[in-house]
């Protein structure tokens, strides 16, 4: 598609991650539609712990109890590319143990509130403030209700976009976003833009 997609609205607001290279430069953004049954979910960021190898034993990584969370991240393996068995049958109404799908942080998540059905579009694209490149989120009426209202109530709180039970990204919130049109920010590339924008719509 041509051109690049920037939502300046007063209504836009921005989600914030961090550590990733600095980009410079122009570029088109690339739109991907949202496939119809993915298994994004969006969950609150209840904990971060540094990667670092398992220790202890297995435990339900879906446990409503904050101690069997807290041993199932430390058993949880998170080296890039190692299989999940949770993947794709995680229960979205219970909390999550998972990691990051790069860097093997390890996250203690909160039941879904939103879902990839509740996502219409994503594009990646340049941000010509300062040449960066960030991630430009649409959702659907009933999701900008959501997702209006969640992060209303969770200012300054990360929240994560997990795939098949592996966390894609998980910024921070920046303000309350209304409007339906979301912007993830940090130091991307724009190929490391693209492929999540890729990865959020559903690979």
């Amino acid at each position: 598609m041509g051109g690049v997609r920037i939502l300046l609205l007063a209504a836009v607001a921005v989600l914030a991650t961090g550590c990733q290279a600095e980009v410079a430069g122009q570029a088109e953004s690339t739109g991907f539609l949202v496939k119809d049954g993915t298994q994004l979910r969006f969950r609150p960021v209840l904990a971060e712990l540094p990667p670092g190898p398992p220790t202890g034993s297995a435990a339900d990584r879906q446990s409503t109890d904050p101690a069997t969370q807290q041993a199932a991240a430390r058993a949880l393996e998170c080296a890039p590319g190692q299989p999940d068995p949770l993947a794709g049958r995680d229960d979205p109404a219970l909390p999550l143990v998972s990691c990051d799908r790069v860097r093997g942080t390890k996250y203690i998540l909160g039941p879904g509130f939103l879902s990839g059905a509740d996502v219409s579009r994503v594009d990646a694209a340049v941000d010509p403030q300062n040449g960066g490149a960030l991630v430009n989120l649409s959702f659907t009426a009933t999701g900008a209700r959501t997702w209006a209202e969640w992060t209303g109530q969770n200012v300054g709180k990360q929240v994560a976009m997990v795939l098949r039970g592996r966390v894609l990204t998980a910024p921070s919130v920046q303000s309350a976003i209304t409007g339906g049109e979301t912007q993830i920010t940090g130091k991307f590339t724009l190929p490391e833009a693209q492929q999540l924008a890729r990865d959020i719509a559903g690979g």
